[in-house]
């Protein structure tokens, strides 16, 4: 198909640079085959669900993955080197990240770096395009645990091109249920949830399951090429456990509805499915769904609104309809809703 086709206009003001407060009073758009759309809030999931739902969310966690720093120093070169900005988009090993790093054209391999105020690091490879590899002094829980303290929240371009990341959003951009550090984006579906929102669907009978996918910086970029079937989608490492589809294929077997919060839990949940339910999965995943494919384990989904001409859009397209997401989006759109990360909230029926 052709990438055109999943474009739209979308004001300014309508990207949302903080949350809902609380979480749960996010507006909800609902949206299902044959049926005018419904104006709800995140508050109201409990009613449109039932009894036997199987609701599932991604516990992956986001790390603090963006550092400032400046390259040290060359021999032989005077000056105090150069300013930079690192966003650790994939770890390789214990003391090596893949990172995004800008401007690249002032970094070689073999340069020595600080990031933050006090983390030693070099520049094992340039990888184009603004990819770099770095090999840290620390490793392991050490790491982890310098880049938790001295680290921003990797908020995606389009909040933090107009604010700079700030204590609030250590908060706000994790879920409450993150537990497995990863990520370098937050499943932004799941930022709606609260523990008493959690206690409500439970007295409904609806039931809760946790798959892991560590969401990449790829998830929310717009798609450079002019035909999808050119696209090269990027991966990312997902997993469900055995236990965990067992009890979902018999969810589904006593006529349950698998809800899936969040693209991500969606994506996770296809790739671990065939014709004969949902399978154990661990490993990379880049599933790329569009229009006609067919859905084998998801039958209703939670999102937020997405970049136009995104791999995102595309997928909701595949799960309601193109014309009618473009409709969804133009009502959401008219009715002020607010977009992206930190907007509001879609519920669409299969």
């Amino acid at each position: 198909m052709k990438v055109d086709e999943f474009d739209f206009v979308l004001p300014e003001d309508r990207i949302a640079l903080r949350p809902a407060n609380p979480r749960d009073s996010a507006r909800l758009l609902v949206v299902r085959p044959g049926v005018p759309f419904e104006h709800a809030r995140v508050s109201d999931l409990p009613g449109y669900l039932r009894a036997g739902d199987a609701l599932v969310v991604n516990d992956t966690k986001v790390i603090a993955a963006r550092l400032g720093g400046r390259r040290l120093p060359r021999p032989g070169f005077g000056g105090d080197g150069a300013r930079i900005e690192a966003t650790l988009i994939r770890r390789l090993a214990s003391d090596r990240f893949a990172a995004l790093v800008k401007p690249a054209k002032r970094l070689a391999a073999g340069d020595s770096l600080v990031l933050g105020r006090t983390i030693a690091a070099k520049v094992v490879a340039m990888r184009g395009g603004g990819e770099i590899e770095i090999g840290f002094e620390l490793s392991g829980p050490l790491l982890d645990a310098a880049i938790a303290a001295e680290g921003a929240m990797p908020l995606p371009p389009y909040i933090a091109g107009k604010r700079k990341p700030d204590d609030a959003d250590r908060a706000d951009y994790q879920t409450v249920y993150a537990a497995h550090e990863g990520a370098v984006a937050a499943p932004t579906a799941g930022l709606h949830f609260t523990d008493a929102l959690f206690g409500k669907l439970a007295a409904e009978g609806v039931m809760r399951e946790s798959v892991t996918l560590h969401v990449g910086a790829g998830t929310f970029l717009p798609v450079a090429v002019a035909d999808t079937a050119q696209h090269k989608m990027h991966s990312e490492w997902a997993q469900i456990d055995a236990d965990t589809a067992a009890r979902l294929n018999r969810a589904r077997a006593a006529g349950g509805r698998i809800v899936a919060v969040g693209t991500t839990s969606l994506r996770t949940l296809e790739s671990a499915a065939d014709e004969n339910g949902i399978r154990p999965f661990a490993g990379e995943t880049d599933i790329f769904i569009t229009p006609g494919y067919r859905f084998k384990a998801v039958d209703v989904l939670l999102t937020n609104f997405h970049l136009p001409r995104s791999t995102l859009f595309m997928l909701v397209s595949a799960f309601c309809g193109l014309d009618s997401m473009q409709a969804a989006y133009a009502e959401a759109i008219e009715k002020g809703y607010r977009f992206y990360s930190y907007g509001d909230a879609c519920l669409l029926f299969r």
